[in-house]
This record gives C-alpha cells, sequence and structure tokens, in this order.
C-alpha cells in the first residue's frame, strides 16, 4: 500500500463515507425517452427569477424557488465568465503566444485543478484529510478564481451527484438525455445552462463560515483579479493566456462528469456508471480514478485499482500533493480504504461489462 512514514493514515469504515454510493436496481436507462431541459442562460435566470417555463423538471423547479433574485444573479454569472474565457481565448489569435504566455497557461491550469481537486472536493466536500482553517479559505479562493464557482455551490453540487449518479435528480449525468455524444455535451457544458445548475440546498458547514460564505457569493471577483493581474503584467496577450487556462481548465475538469461516467474499467461495485478513465485522471491530476472515488469517496487517494484480484496503486498527483501538505503539517488524519475494503467492494467480471 506504500509507506505511510511522517503522515496518519486513519482506515475508514464504509459506513463513514460523507457520501454513499446510490442504491443498485436504480442506474437510468440511456433511451430516447430520457430528456433534460435545453433551455438557455437567459431562460435559466428567467427561472430564478421565478418566471414559469414548461420544460423545467419539478426538482428545478424547487431549485430555482429556494433562491432570492439576488443570489440567482449572482450565480448565473458563473457560466456567463466560462463563455466569456472561451471568447477570451481568442485573443492570442491576434497577439501570438510567447514562452512566458505558455507558462501562464500551463502554470494557472496546475494551480487552480490542485485547488479544485486537492481542497474543494477531497478536503472541503469528503473530508478525506483535516487541514488548518487558513488552508481551507485559501484554497477555496484559488479554486473560485477557476470560474467553476464558490464552495457552498460547488460542494452542493458535488454531494447532489454523489446521491443521485446516473439517476434522474444527477445534475450532470451523460446517461441522461439518450446517451451518446448528446448526453456526453450535456454533461461537459449543457447542464450548465439548464435550471440544474442552481444546486437545491447549501451546505450549512460552508454557509456558516463567513470568509467561506463570502467567497462563494462574490466567487466571480478571483477570476476578475487574476484577469486583471494578467492584462496589467502582460497586455491583451497574458489575458488571452489566463483565457485560455481557464477554458481548458473549465473542460478538463468537465470530463469527470462526461467521460468518466462513459468509458474506463469499473473494478469496483458503485451502483452506477463511474469508470476509471486514464486520459480523464491525467488531465485532472488523479480525479479519473473515478469509479474508485464512486466506491471509496471519503479516501483522500483515488489512485487504486485491481488487477487479478489485488490492489495496485495509479499515479495520482493530488495525492501526492496532499502528501506534501502532510509533511508540513498541513494535512492530517488521512484516510485510505483498508485492503478488506477493496476486496468487499469488488466488482464480479459481469459487472464490469
Amino acid at each position: 500500500m506504500g509507506s505511510t512514514m511522517g503522515m496518519e493514515i486513519i482506515y475508514s469504515p464504509m459506513s463513514d463515507q460523507p457520501c454513499e454510493a446510490p442504491p443498485t436496481g436504480r442506474l437510468l436507462a440511456a433511451n430516447a425517452n430520457d430528456t433534460l431541459p435545453r433551455q438557455s442562460l437567459v431562460l435559466a435566470i428567467q427561472h430564478s427569477l421565478r418566471v414559469p417555463a414548461k420544460e423545467a423538471s419539478r426538482v428545478s423547479k424547487e431549485n430555482i424557488k429556494s433562491y432570492s433574485k439576488f443570489e440567482a444573479i449572482i450565480y448565473a454569472i458563473g457560466p456567463v465568465l466560462i463563455i466569456a474565457s472561451h471568447g477570451g481565448s481568442f485573443l492570442l489569435l491576434g497577439t501570438g503566444i510567447n514562452l512566458i504566455g505558455i507558462i501562464w497557461v500551463i502554470g494557472w491550469y496546475l494551480i487552480r485543478m490542485l485547488a479544485i481537486t486537492a481542497i474543494y472536493h477531497r478536503l472541503l466536500v469528503h473530508r478525506s484529510y483535516r487541514a488548518p482553517r487558513l488552508l481551507l479559505r485559501l484554497g477555496c479562493f484559488v479554486a473560485a478564481s477557476a470560474g467553476q464557482m464558490g464552495p457552498s455551490w460547488w460542494k452542493a453540487h458535488h454531494l447532489t451527484h454523489h446521491r443521485h449518479s446516473d439517476q434522474r435528480d444527477d445534475p450532470h449525468s451523460p446517461r441522461l438525455n439518450s446517451g451518446g455524444w448528446r448526453g456526453f455535451v450535456y454533461a461537459q457544458s449543457g447542464w450548465a445552462l439548464s435550471p440544474a445548475f442552481f444546486p437545491s440546498d447549501l451546505p450549512a458547514d460552508v454557509e456558516a463560515d463567513p470568509v467561506l460564505k463570502a467567497i462563494d457569493r462574490l466567487h466571480f471577483l478571483p477570476l476578475l483579479l487574476v484577469c486583471l493581474f494578467s492584462y496589467i503584467l502582460g497586455g491583451p496577450m497574458l489575458l488571452g493566456a489566463f483565457c485560455l487556462s481557464t477554458t481548458l481548465l473549465y473542460h478538463g475538469v468537465a470530463t469527470v462528469n462526461s467521460l468518466a461516467h462513459l468509458w474506463g474499467q469499473r473494478p469496483f461495485h458503485t451502483g452506477d456508471y463511474s469508470r476509471n478513465n486514464l486520459l480523464v485522471a491525467f488531465l485532472t491530476l488523479g480525479e479519473g480514478w473515478h469509479n474508485t472515488h464512486h466506491a471509496f469517496s471519503y479516501s483522500c487517494r483515488h489512485g487504486f485499482t485491481l488487477i487479478k484480484g489485488k490492489v495496485h496503486q495509479l499515479l495520482d498527483p493530488t495525492y501526492s500533493f496532499i502528501i506534501l501538505l502532510s509533511r508540513f503539517g498541513w494535512a492530517t488524519n488521512l484516510k485510505i480504504p483498508s485492503h478488506r475494503q477493496f476486496m468487499a467492494a469488488k466488482q464480479s467480471q459481469f459487472e464490469r461489462q
């Protein structure tokens, strides 16, 4: 299982998982009868203002009603910024890009991807390790600069995904909407332009932290600040590079929603279509071992699989980053499944198909 020197490992019982995998027998078939709202961002905002639309699902209507008009508009800024980042990337067609610009693209991609994977996902949502509150808050601020919303929104949506994975209430399952390419496009980006973008409930623990709540409501400020910093530092070229980095980062993270529920291996029983996908793991610094994550959502390491009945470790840069934090005392109580738990979750050959 690898060396554990210099850190505390907790072998958590399955009942301690923050998010349980959905029960079996409730997977949603990918067929022509499966439909999802196909509304534009304008209609999504209209929903937030309580303007009825026939295409909205019951759950989506209930979600929207829980928001004030101000909160709904604040949240609706998120997709606008991502669309603007796509457009801003085209600045590079006029300016070109030099070595500094390339470093800017890659550097901001890696920094913000780590903030999303190590802080938003494995710390804030699943509590797979403990960290100082200052680190949590700083990490959430950096993660918000990705343009992928704030900590309350992020945790609420991700918990909903785990509770209803590949079922009708999953906000971004590619198995909906007939599956295939239509399902892939919906899971990759289309859902962010539908009422499903608004979570039904915001997590009480995040809402109780005034700093995290402020980051959530002002989620657009970190991104705009880095945009301004990029422009001051390097003009339109560096601004375009940051927009390109943001665009690539968005689609990299989104592959977990799409590709990691369509293609890959399923070594563990989860009751959904989550899969371990090497390409997604590369793009997301280890998040692509999605089947393992759904089987053991409390684990701070996703990079495990079973080969011929034996547990094997997989490359997981996010876990390596958490180990680095632990060397400085900034990450403690790291949770890892035991060998018995891996064996208990093993899929049969038939289930892996």
